[in-house]
């Protein structure tokens, strides 16, 4: 169902899982979406699907990390009511992928975020005093160190924590952050799993749920709650004992 109430959109990472759906969910006549992502032939899928559904929209070709680009980009999409920093790639193990994680999902979040607060800062506010909503995809592993996965749980909590930390002085400015947690999603990066995935869910699903916790004013919006809780509890355990009960990254025993 369309959120109508956004006449104009940004969203990065929109050319699969929880970007796509976001899109496409927020397609209606009248609704004006800017969409980015690396691979211009996938988005184009994305877009395609959008304007059936009645709406305008414009497609890049950008790559987060690269600030400069981000910042014109941003810049010139404005007025935006909402603005949704998706763009992440995948825990890996791999020490060698340790920067682009980070690079991707914290400054390429930053880089999306920060230009956005900037634009939005400068728009009129709504008969709510709202001038503005951004929403950074963090993610449930933000509550917990994985070993399996440090770069991703690290840069997923260093994002949530800065939105959080930021969600009140950026309100005073009329701009709402939102950081989103959520849990296991059927995309295309969790296909790659071979564990147990509890709570999974369709991208279309959860961009339901994201889009009425923005809609709700939700500085943190963590689901499945029961997972979040359980992340949260697991994360306040000593790491000796924590480590026990996690799996070993180097398939051996703790």
């Amino acid at each position: 169902m369309a959120m109508t109430q956004y006449k104009s959109a940004l969203i990065t990472g929109a050319s699969a899982g929880i970007g796509a759906a976001l899109a496409t969910a927020l397609a209606a006549p009248g609704t004006v979406l800017h969409l980015s992502a690396r691979d211009l032939n996938r988005l184009e899928a994305t877009a395609a699907a959008c304007r059936a559904k009645g709406a305008t929209v414009f497609p890049r070709a950008i790559d987060v990390r690269d600030a400069a680009a981000m910042a014109d980009w941003i810049a010139a999409a404005a007025p935006l009511d909402l603005a949704v920093a998706n763009a992440g790639i995948a825990a890996s193990g791999d020490p060698n992928a340790t920067r682009d994680i980070f690079a991707t999902n914290l400054d390429g979040a930053l880089n999306t975020m920060l230009p956005a607060m900037a634009a939005m800062r400068a728009q009129p506010p709504g008969a709510d005093g709202v001038r503005g909503r951004i929403a950074v995809i963090a993610s449930i592993a933000a509550f917990l160190a994985m070993p399996e996965s440090p770069a991703y749980s690290a840069s997923k909590a260093a994002i949530d924590n800065w939105t959080v930390a930021s969600a009140r002085s950026a309100r005073t400015a009329g701009v709402q952050l939102t950081s989103v947690c959520p849990g296991f999603i059927r995309t295309a990066m969790t296909a790659k799993n071979t564990a147990p995935m509890p709570g999974l869910m369709t991208a279309d699903q959860a961009a339901g749920i994201i889009l009425r916790g923005i809609a709700a004013g939700r500085v943190r919006l963590a689901f499945p709650w029961w997972m979040a809780t359980i992340a949260r509890l697991a994360g306040l355990l000593p790491p000796r004992v924590l480590g026990k009960l996690l799996p070993d990254p180097t398939g051996g025993h703790s």
